[in-house]
């Protein structure tokens, strides 16, 4: 039983023995196609390794090491990629919103691109050394690397061309740059922020080659801003309004005073303003000399040449005394904005503005002293003119006392004399004060030789005293208190009175003290020592009386005093001549003949002492209110200003 029982264990074993063989065998064969797999791999590794060996052989044989370019061609990609994110922000980022925060994007984008370009460069470089080996596979893949190299190298060039991403970011700077400056409305103070923005902008541009375009757009903007600022002024006289030599410029007048107060609120206002904004955007030192530069554009866009233009347009005009005022006009308001002129447009950028407002201001001296050095010879030329038929004041008398008197007013006088000392210097001749008030007295000297002149040409001596008398007391009168009566002293204003009071007398005498004598008693009593009275010599006497009178009354019913005084005066002087007599005449001899107060032919007595009386204040009265009641003749002075000055001294104006 011991023996069957190790036979079956022995069998047992052996059935063991050979599962575990089998399984052996099967693991063996497993084993041997993974061997045979290795085999093959390790083949291909030795392939690898024998390529990978070349390759390390062929890198030794250049002068570089492959570490030095696989540095910069990661930073390449990294870059790149960076270049990529500022793309999107650039596109998509509202540069309105943060103004200063985009121009961050831009200038790390212009960072970021030259970066690039500088590493691309330098791989190009170690590349095109590499590609010199004498392996064709190497040369295929260096070169690719170098095709994609020299693609990237080319991104900055694309993205600052027309179409390009920074391009297209910096024309969306350039709008919101213009929008900026549209928003500073005139005559305000600029926020900080909007300054600061503003700079940062300015800067941006000017790195990028733009800095013309940026002034281009500043000026263009700022200006603009300034011509609607001006539009309710209606400055288009400026522009339309032209003159020569033979037009006077009374037609003109009011533009020029308008002129005036446009110049001065386009200086020292808006003009001031853009200078102290440009000052404020420009006050970087990489700017300061285009500073000025962009101010004069904008002055100049904004029209500063038309008001010179203008002003140059006036002292083209006919040489005639009113002109002389307006000159001293201008003159003060160009002198009185010297500093401003000089403050706002010194430097070389405003060079032309310069120039064309010292020409300007020499042609308004010149014209100027031209005109009023003239004025007492123009005086004198107007001799040869006729006297007023009717005696009254020459209207060149009335214009002359008024404008000496304007001339001598403290704002022209102290004007005039800075204008002829400034016409001296430049001419090296000494300026004495004396020598404008020696040509004011000859102005009135003139005038006075004009008056013995024209009387002189009246055939009827009566005419001839009454015109005298009249224009005596006028300038004695209107010129008695005033800077001209003044000037020329009270013992010729007290000459002029007695000059008044001798041709009053000869006037009268010649005229209505003839009347008295013709209403004599004389061969009236018929016997010696009777009461009888002869009625046709009373008739007579009065009839010759009668006619007399009528025939001065009606001479003289057309003679003018333009004073209200001295109608008054003469009036009394006259009634005082003729009532007395003449009621006396009618009392005595009135109830003798047969009264009757008619106008028909058989008329005995036309007038009564009162009827007479009437008659005689009603005389000297100027035609149709010519001088109304004003104690001084500005009616007609308003006359001399636009008929007399423009028409009679149409070939001498300066007289006027």
């Amino acid at each position: 039983m011991d023996d069957i029982e190790k036979i079956k264990a022995t069998r047992e074993l052996l059935k063991s023995s050979i599962e575990k063989s089998r399984k052996l065998g099967v693991e063996i064969s497993e084993r041997c196609w993974r061997l045979e797999s290795c085999e093959q791999r390790l083949d291909f590794l030795s392939f690898a390794l024998r390529d990978l060996s070349c390759k390390c052989t062929l890198y030794k044989m250049s002068t570089h090491d492959v570490d030095i370019v696989i540095g910069p061609a990661s930073s390449v990609v990294m870059i790149f990629d960076v270049i990529c994110g500022f793309e999107k922000s650039l596109s998509t980022d509202d540069v309105s919103a943060d103004v200063l925060a985009y121009l961050t994007t831009v200038k790390r984008m212009e960072e970021a691109l030259r970066l690039l370009t500088d590493n691309c460069k330098l791989v190009v470089s170690w590349l095109d050394t590499c590609s010199c080996c004498d392996s064709s596979w190497y040369v295929r893949k260096v070169n690719k690397c170098l095709s994609i190299v020299r693609g990237l190298q080319g991104t900055e060039e694309r993205f600052r061309a027309k179409g390009g991403v920074l391009m297209i970011a910096l024309d969306k700077v350039e709008i919101e740059f213009a929008s900026m400056l549209r928003g500073i409305a005139p005559l305000s103070v600029a926020l900080p922020d909007v300054i600061r923005n503003v700079q940062g902008v300015i800067e941006r541009l000017s790195v990028n080659c733009r800095v013309e375009k940026c002034m281009s757009v500043y000026a263009e903007v700022r200006s603009l801003n300034v011509r609607k600022a001006l539009e309710g002024f209606d400055l288009d006289y400026l522009e339309e309004i032209s003159l020569t030599e033979f037009d006077s410029v009374l037609s003109v007048e009011h533009y020029i005073d308008q002129w005036d107060k446009h110049l001065e609120f386009v200086v020292k206002y808006l003009l001031d303003t853009e200078h102290r904004l440009c000052v404020e955007v420009f006050r970087k030192a990489a700017f300061k000399d285009r500073c000025m530069e962009c101010f004069a554009r904008v002055a100049v866009q904004s029209g500063i040449h038309s008001f010179i233009k203008f002003g140059n347009t006036i002292t083209k005009g006919k040489k005639e005394a009113m002109k002389l005022l307006k000159l001293l006009d201008m003159f003060g308001s160009l002198n009185k904005l010297r500093s401003d002129f000089n403050r706002l447009f010194s430097g070389r950028a405003c060079g032309e503005i310069q120039t064309q407002t010292r020409d300007l201001i020499k042609k308004v001296v010149n014209g100027t002293c031209e005109i009023f050095w003239e004025l007492s010879l123009q005086v004198e030329l107007q001799r040869p003119t006729s006297p007023p038929v009717d005696g009254s004041v020459p209207r060149l008398v009335n214009f002359v006392v008024e404008y000496c008197n304007q001339l001598l007013e403290d704002e022209y006088w102290s004007t005039l004399i800075q204008v002829v000392e400034i016409h001296q210097g430049w001419n090296h001749e000494s300026f004495e004060k004396g020598l404008l008030l020696n040509e004011m007295q000859n102005i009135v000297t003139a005038l006075g030789l004009n008056l013995e002149t024209w009387a002189k040409r009246h055939e009827d001596a009566s005419l001839s005293s009454f015109f005298l008398m009249n224009n005596h007391w006028y300038l004695c009168k209107y010129m008695r208190g005033t800077k001209l009566g003044e000037l020329m002293g009270n013992e010729w204003l007290t000459g002029h009175e007695e000059y008044m009071e001798y041709y009053e007398t000869i006037y009268l005498k010649e005229s209505w003290e003839k009347l008295p004598a013709l209403l004599n008693e004389e061969g009236l009593v018929l016997f010696p020592r009777g009461r009888a009275i002869d009625r046709q010599v009373v008739k007579k006497k009065l009839k010759e009386f009668t006619e007399a009178f009528d025939e001065i009354y009606k001479k003289q019913s057309n003679w003018e005093l333009c004073d209200k005084g001295l109608r008054w005066r003469i009036r009394e002087l006259v009634l005082h001549v003729v009532l007395p007599s003449y009621s006396s005449y009618l009392e005595k001899y009135a109830s003798s003949i047969e009264f009757e107060v008619t106008s028909t032919a058989d008329q005995r007595v036309k007038y009564t002492a009162k009827t007479l009386g009437n008659m005689i204040t009603c005389l000297f009265e100027p035609e149709g209110g010519k001088y109304g009641n004003s104690t001084k003749c500005t009616e007609l002075s308003g006359k001399v200003n636009n008929s007399f000055v423009t028409n009679q001294l149409s070939s001498t104006p300066a007289a006027a």
